[in-house]
């Protein structure tokens, strides 16, 4: 493989099992999840290596061809190149991909680069994990709620990398697994600043909204809100519910770009002509003694 003059190696890896039913979308949706970590740095997919856990002696082999065609669709269409990868027999499903790509070592984002001031766009709706959720358990409407998933989570970040590198953005994270209080909270603290976070203007995705009122929460989301909730200021009156939802547990969700008040009008448009969410929902604050870390 040969790399780029000048520019300097990012690393990153992921698989899991599936969030969707239809194979070939489990692919995508997992490429898509592996590829992010790249672009949330402001980095370019370079190769990726396949990583395969198969059940192959009760599951049709034509499951894991549809996987790993998904996962190839998604490497190519982020511009990097397969470059192989591993199998090993298992007793359950699960795919994702070990990720190379490239940055400019002098201008790249991390969690690190959130200056006070800066105002945070969010690139995804919320709430990929209670869909997930409902299609796991047959949730009436299971099919359609799949349909919704696979849009958002399938979609690659690569606009927002896109951003961070035409602007030169150095604060910046994508939203997985803590959810997007959790990582907003990560940055926080890597980037010694407190966060105000706007719940009326973080875009919930509705139907997450309904099921999580009918207690269709996964654990995983729980137990964010109650690890993370000591570091979280909300006030008397709040939507309980739209509360739990800024610590669902995200497959393969948006970016959180911290972009200087200067740039920010630029930044919501190179999103919104690719498609993308550009949601304002909140702003970087100097840190204040006794302050918590997020501010609803």
């Amino acid at each position: 493989m040969r790399f780029p003059q000048g520019k300097a190696l990012v690393q990153t890896v992921d698989f899991f099992t599936p969030i969707v039913n239809d194979p070939y979308r489990f692919g995508q949706v997992a490429a898509a999840n592996a590829l992010s970590d790249v672009y949330a740095m402001g980095g370019e997919p370079w190769s990726a290596m396949n990583i395969v856990c198969f059940p192959i002696k009760s599951m049709p082999g034509e499951v894991l061809a549809q996987v790993l065609k998904g996962g190839l669709d998604k490497i190519t269409e982020s511009g990097a190149v397969l470059a192989g990868g591993h199998s090993v027999e298992d007793e359950e499903l699960k795919y994702g991909l070990a990720v190379s790509g490239f940055v400019d070592p002098d201008a790249f984002a991390s969690n690190r680069g959130v200056q006070p001031g800066d105002e945070l766009l969010l690139t995804k709706p919320v709430g990929t994990g209670v869909l997930a959720t409902a299609v796991k358990a047959e949730w009436d409407g299971c099919d359609e709620l799949e349909d919704l998933l696979y849009r958002w989570a399938s979609r690659l970040n690569r606009t927002g990398g896109q951003v961070i590198r035409d602007l030169g953005l150095r604060g910046a994270t994508d939203v997985t697994g803590f959810g997007l209080g959790g990582h907003a909270i990560e940055l926080a603290e890597a980037s010694n600043v407190s966060i105000e976070l706007r719940l009326d203007s973080v875009p919930f995705i509705p139907e997450a909204v309904d099921l999580a009122g009918m207690g269709m929460l996964p654990a995983g989301s729980i137990c964010n809100r109650n690890f993370y909730k000591t570091k979280t200021l909300v006030p008397s009156r709040y939507d309980p519910i739209r509360f739990d939802l800024i610590f669902d547990a995200q497959t393969s969700g948006g970016l959180i770009l911290a972009v200087p008040p200067a740039r920010l009008e630029e930044a919501r448009r190179m999103l919104e002509q690719a498609g993308d969410l550009a949601a304002h929902i909140g702003t970087a604050i100097a840190p204040r003694p006794g302050n918590p870390l997020i501010m609803v």
